[in-house]
């Protein structure tokens, strides 16, 4: 059955902005050690400053009308209500495209690059390299709640949006995605490999899986990547995967230590490493995120998929698993700490791109890197499809 498909505007509440202007004023400041910086978390100093910014400037009307200025949706399936923008581009002949957001992310990690990505002509870009643009929001993030009920793993997530791309008539379509989004768009190609074209992934995880030797002989710079992956601070990690619900009271309750938790994550994960998160996205953007989760009170759902995907998964045995058959293109920033062999047992990768620049968040921090790799990519199967293909690629 095709599910029903009804138009969505967001419309938060103006009570809702008052309780939280009222709740950031009535924070109750921790102390702190001095002199330890960012060493152990957030400094207060720098926070304060930041919840007051959120409390007093930040204009989320502004935010709220860039974001329904573009075409948004809801709909039901499996049982899951389901949120996504729809960016058709004026280019008839367009490739369809799913792009899949991470944590802590959602639909507003890819504002900077609708435009370019759906209205290549209007950019400077060839239109031939133009997208129809589906971006949901995953299940139990953002307007995607609640969740239906236990077990929504990437692979049901998968499930979910191959459906959701059959319901829009799409019968041939690309993914591209990062953090959560890499493990998703796999998926989508395992499970729906006569119609994904290919899946473009940024930040793609791959793990050792015990074989003998499987170090030996690893170039310098994944070297240094494997450095990285052991010494990560996964302390967030822990507890999303192992006490989602218990971590959520805290983050549901209370803005300031919502607006911490994640603000970190923007620290941590972008480039410079040494700089200020808002260094290297713009802190309005940053806002609009965090505000998403706390307007839609997701702390807790949109943690779940680090159980569903850590606490409930062997990811050894996972690691050996045959790799899918879908093309794969691979775009790493610098921040990335993917081991290029492991990538490839577990993918069918045909395009790989080191950037040297750039953190976690490339649709934010770099999008005219991620816009020109993804142009790339699918502009190398589109060639090879119309050499293997009589009158060109299917669409």
């Amino acid at each position: 059955m095709t599910p029903d498909i009804r138009p969505f505007s967001i419309d938060i509440p103006q009570a809702e902005l008052d309780d939280l202007a009222a709740r950031l004023a009535a924070t109750r400041w921790p102390g702190e050690l001095p002199g330890v910086g960012w060493t152990r978390g957030v400094p207060v100093a720098y926070l304060t400053e930041l919840a007051e910014y959120w409390r007093t400037e930040f204009d989320w009307r502004a935010q709220e009308a860039e974001l329904n200025a573009h075409p948004q949706f809801v709909t039901t399936i499996d049982g899951q209500r389901l949120h996504f923008l729809h960016v058709r581009s004026p280019e008839p002949d367009a490739t369809p495209l799913v792009l899949l957001h991470g944590w802590p992310g959602g639909v507003t990690d890819f504002l900077d690059v609708l435009g370019p990505l759906s209205d290549p002509r209007a950019h400077g870009g060839d239109p031939a390299d133009a997208f129809h643009l589906v971006v949901p929001s995953l299940p139990g993030f953002g307007f995607s709640t609640p969740l239906a009920g236990p077990g929504m793993n990437a692979a049901k997530m998968a499930s979910v949006l191959t459906r959701l791309m059959a319901a829009l008539g799409y019968e041939r379509y690309g993914v591209q995605g990062y953090d959560t989004g890499s493990w998703v768009g796999p998926e989508m190609g395992k499970q729906d490999p006569e119609r994904v074209i290919g899946v473009h992934l940024n930040g793609v995880i791959a793990f050792p899986d015990g074989t003998e030797g499987e170090l030996d002989g690893l170039p310098e710079a994944d070297q240094r990547r494997w450095e990285a992956m052991e010494n990560f601070n996964d302390g967030y990690l822990q507890c999303n995967s192992k006490r989602p619900q218990t971590v959520a009271y805290g983050l549901h309750d209370s803005p300031a230590g919502q607006l911490a938790w994640i603000v970190e994550k923007f620290k941590e994960l972008t480039m410079p490493e040494d700089g200020l998160p808002e260094q290297s996205v713009d802190r309005d953007r940053m806002l609009t995120t965090i505000a998403l989760y706390w307007f839609t009170g997701t702390a807790g759902s949109a943690a779940q998929i680090y159980y569903e995907e850590t606490s409930a998964k062997d990811w050894t045995e996972s690691a050996g698993e045959p790799p899918a058959r879908v093309p794969t293109g691979v775009l790493l920033s610098a921040h990335d700490v993917t081991i290029r062999r492991w990538a490839e047992r577990d993918h069918h990768i045909v395009h790989w791109t080191e950037l040297g620049h750039g953190g976690h968040f490339l649709a934010m921090e770099a999008p005219d890197a991620l816009v020109g790799d993804v142009r790339e990519f699918f502009r190398k199967l589109r060639e090879h499809a119309q050499r293997e293909i009589p009158g060109g690629l299917e669409k």
